[in-house]
This record gives structure tokens, sequence and C-alpha cells, in this order.
């Protein structure tokens, strides 16, 4: 069953804040949720420091995987990135203001695999900026470009040093990308076999170039796909 946020907070009432104007609808959920939040703030904030400490013993790792994949200091990057603990289970990113959340029911180990997916993204596209000059508001979904930083997370999740720490890789633990990525095609060959030959043999800012020029090739197998599938 997909989490969502009326599963994961059985105390909204789905029906009717979906009968809600959006702005009603947005007050609702707030209210609600921040007298939600007051049951579970002292596991949060017993989370809050289980994170950190796994995150200190995780990050040299972390950084020298993601220094050697985009070719960039990663130990030195985003001093200023942050991580939010919440009870919202979809856990969303926001690119440009460098943080991203992550549900307070996850364990640390969990947390770590959320964590390194996400900055991955946040590497991904500081490095896809610099090489095309566009701008962040065409990094989210549907883009392709979302489309394809998402796909390209397995291929850089594979280094030894992120994927050891990841309880969600391999496919076979959940997987650390969308499953529906797994079975896509384009010209009868698995899209991820074209993607993952492509990072193993050229440099990142090539690699970048040349998939994303593969996936504008093969755009509407992809979208169609992904209706299907998704």
């Amino acid at each position: 069953m997909r989490i969502t946020l009326f599963t994961s907070s059985p105390q909204l009432d789905k029906s009717y804040a979906c009968s809600l104007p959006l702005p009603e609808k947005k007050v609702y959920i707030e209210q609600t949720l921040h007298a939600i939040y007051q049951e579970p703030k002292d596991i949060i904030d017993e989370k809050v420091i289980c994170y950190a400490k796994h995150w200190t013993e995780c990050k040299p790792q972390i950084c020298a995987a993601l220094s050697e994949a985009f070719d960039v200091d990663c130990f030195n990057l985003f001093p200023d990135i942050k991580c939010n603990l919440s009870i919202n289970p979809i856990e969303p990113r926001f690119l440009q203001q460098r943080s991203f959340d992550i549900f307070y029911h996850n364990s640390e180990r969990g947390a770590i695999g959320v964590a390194i997916h996400e900055i991955i993204h946040f590497v991904w596209f500081y490095v896809w900026n610099h090489l095309w000059k566009d701008h962040y508001s065409e990094y989210e979904a549907p883009s392709l470009k979302w489309i394809l930083s998402e796909m390209v997370v397995e291929s850089i999740m594979k280094d030894q040093r992120l994927c050891s720490i990841n309880p969600y890789y391999p496919r076979e633990e959940g997987g650390c990308i969308y499953p529906y990525f797994f079975t896509m095609k384009a010209n009868g060959k698995l899209v991820l076999d074209i993607i993952e030959e492509m990072y193993q043999t050229q440099s990142i800012q090539d690699f970048m170039k040349n998939s994303y020029a593969y996936c504008l090739s093969h755009e509407k197998e992809i979208r169609e796909h992904i209706a299907k599938e998704g």
C-alpha cells in the first residue's frame, strides 16, 4: 500500500479535507498536523540525536563517494544543507532551499538511505546547472530533466561506500528509485541498462549530456511507460 499523509495520519478526515476549497483544506491539514505533532514530539527529539550521530559516522564515505562520482569536492559543497524530521511520509525535497524531509518513523539506517538519494539530487543539479546554465524551475516533475535525475540515482548508488549503508539497496530490498523504472524499455532495451553503461564509461559531464540526449530521443516511450506503470 502506498503511504500517504492520510494513511499515516488517521486523525485527518480525507473525505472532509477533499471537500474543502484549497485554502481551507491547507488550514485544516496544518492545524490537524500541528496537534498530531505534539504526540510524537519526544520520539522525534530522540531521533534527531540518533539520526545526527549515524550521519556523522557515515558522512566521510558518502562525501568521498559523491566527490569521486561528480568530480567535485562534496566535503565542503553544501555546508547549509538541512534535513527536517517530519510527520509527513511523502518526504519532499527543496532543491534551491537545500533541504529535505525524512519521515520520523524511519530508522537511522533508513534515514541515511533517503538522505543519500536526496543529496545525490542536490549534487547532480549543482553540476548540471553549471554545465547547462539553465534554471532550477526546470528540475521538477514532470520535466524530463527530473525523470533522468531519478533514474541515475541507482547507478551512482552502486558505489560500495553508498550501497553498503543504504538498506533500500539493491532492488530486492525495495530499490532506491521508483520501481517503474526497472521495466522501462526503449527500442526493446532496458533504459536503465543503457544509462548504466553510459555512467560507467563516461565523464560526469559527458554522461549528463549523452544520457539526456538519449532520454530526449526516447521521450515518448519514457513518458508512456511512466503514465502506464507509475
